[in-house]
């Protein structure tokens, strides 16, 4: 399987509002870069998007790190709660409805094809690839702002 790194992040002007995703692909030295954006949206749906496009993105399944300054997205792969929240009919633990069902079943189709693994790191703290995804966020997002 070909080892693929990916960055991720989202932004929102408002939230809801206007929103916009980036995500950048490394493969062997080379790099692409996907973004895009919502008028109205939220800075949860917009990272999960981000996630969404990239593993989208890839022709042939892929081992895949993705890295991200999500918890939303980070944890609920990695400490299993969106498994629990797709066995439960998309409930929560608390009975709420899970929020960004449409995205989670997306995303659990993708995991299927995909061999990938999640990491966390701390956003808006020099990290090279977040930065440059968080600029491209926010420039999406004001693509969007009336």
């Amino acid at each position: 399987m070909k080892k693929v790194e990916m960055y991720t992040d989202g932004a929102c002007s408002g939230n809801p509002g206007a929103g916009g995703y980036a995500c950048i692909l490394v493969y062997s030295g080379r790099e692409k870069v996907i973004s895009g954006g919502e008028a109205e949206t939220t800075n949860n749906r917009m990272e999960m998007t981000a996630v969404i496009e990239g593993l989208s993105a890839l022709k042939e399944p892929c081992k895949v790190t993705v890295t991200s300054d999500s918890k939303y997205v980070i944890d609920a792969i990695t400490l299993g709660w969106v498994y629990s929240w797709k066995k439960n009919g998309w409930k929560k633990a608390d009975k709420k409805p899970a929020l960004n069902v449409d995205l989670w079943e997306k995303l659990l189709a993708l995991l299927e094809i995909h061999d990938v693994e999640f990491v966390w790191i701390k956003g808006h703290d020099g990290h090279e690839y977040n930065e440059r995804c968080d600029a491209l966020a926010v420039e999406e997002s004001h693509k969007f702002k009336e």
